[in-house]
């Protein structure tokens, strides 16, 4: 089964960025991306065409426990970013979800 979370329905009426830790946390409770993870085989989450930017420190706390749990690797397989704007979230997940990951790594020593 698969899953669509639109961040439409988190987004702060006419902005044009997802942005910072606390907005992060707040969109990771209100979609409820952590159980979801468990109950369906694919995840996309569709970026709203006019979106300019999508801050790494957003998608860190967005995401936290999803890479945590699944890994890199897992991660990219069950989740999509989908985007049809210009704006390319490539290079930001990319820095979210090594930090995460190094961050739970330098937290075990």
């Amino acid at each position: 089964m698969n899953k669509i979370i639109n961040l439409e329905d988190f987004r702060t009426p006419k902005s044009k960025v997802f942005t910072g830790r606390d907005r992060g946390i707040k969109v990771r409770t209100l979609s409820k991306i952590d159980s979801l993870e468990g109950k369906y085989d694919k995840i996309s989450i569709v970026i709203p065409e006019d979106i300019g930017s999508i801050n790494s420190s957003f998608l860190e706390e967005f995401l936290v426990n999803v890479v945590t749990k699944l890994g890199k690797n897992e991660f990219y397989s069950k989740f999509e970013f989908i985007n049809n704007g210009p704006y390319k979230i490539t290079a930001d997940l990319k820095e979210a979800v090594e930090r995460i990951l190094r961050n739970k790594t330098a937290l075990i020593y």
